[in-house]
């Protein structure tokens, strides 16, 4: 017999693991995303994942094609440049607001985050540098104290990483733990005139690294969610 969430929690969970395999770059764009597929791998029905594909597709990162189902977005050239230039706008602001909301306790978390993602980027774990690069960014929106900001951030934050799996020149590493460095350093001593121009350069640097002639083949979504079946075969 298998093991399912509680109810309450049961959109919430399968929510939670499509977007961050989305976040995390484990789903490429384009990727089908089919419901029967999904409902066996989560042990749920069909409506489920349906309700979850649709709130995803509220938040741009999931398509839903009529007669032909959801796929991962895949951002063009065009989305891809305004994405950017839309966090350019937003992250300067969340930056400015961050001068002034920091405290040493944040921004020992921000640096605790910068030493994990670097951590992970040299043990070979690329998702997870993936998904501590997207905290960090989200960590700071949380420091800037603007909930709104931090709502378009998220949506961006997820969009721009399916655009880097779409893009992103083999052998290059897109968001630097030295970047994320100097960008502390500035926030920390409340230096907004720094910190902001520091800010507008990462998202340049990290745009300026895109291949936009580059693109990857779908993966499998069963070895995609593997942990989610595994960790059902034991709750068995």
């Amino acid at each position: 017999m298998t093991s399912r969430k509680p109810k309450r929690n049961q959109d919430e969970w399968i929510y939670q693991e499509v977007f961050d395999a989305i976040l995390e770059q484990r789903l490429a764009p384009g990727t089908k995303l089919a419901e029967d597929a999904m409902g066996e791998i989560f042990n749920v029905s069909r409506t489920v994942i349906r309700k979850v594909l649709q709130r995803l597709s509220h938040e741009r990162v999931v398509e839903i094609r009529p007669n032909r189902g959801a796929v991962v977005s895949a951002p063009s050239v065009d989305e891809a440049r305004d994405i950017f230039a839309a966090r350019r706008l937003i992250e300067a602001g969340i930056t400015r607001l961050a001068c002034a909301n920091i405290t040493d306790e944040s921004a020992d978390e921000l640096e605790e985050l910068i030493r994990e993602e670097d951590r992970h980027y040299h043990q070979g774990d690329r998702s997870g540098g993936i998904r501590l690069s997207g905290e960090f960014h989200m960590r700071l929106a949380e420091i800037a104290g603007n909930d709104t900001l931090k709502g378009y951030l998220k949506e961006l934050v997820t969009r721009t990483s399916l655009i880097i799996a779409q893009y992103e020149a083999p052998g290059n590493t897109i968001c630097t733990h030295n970047d994320h460095q100097e960008l502390v350093d500035a926030i920390r001593a409340g230096d907004a005139e720094t910190a902001v121009p520091l800010m507008d350069r990462h998202i340049q640097a990290c745009e300026d690294k895109l291949n936009l002639d580059g693109g990857e083949a779908a993966p499998d979504l069963k070895a995609i969610f593997s942990r989610v079946s595994l960790e059902r075969t034991d709750a068995a």
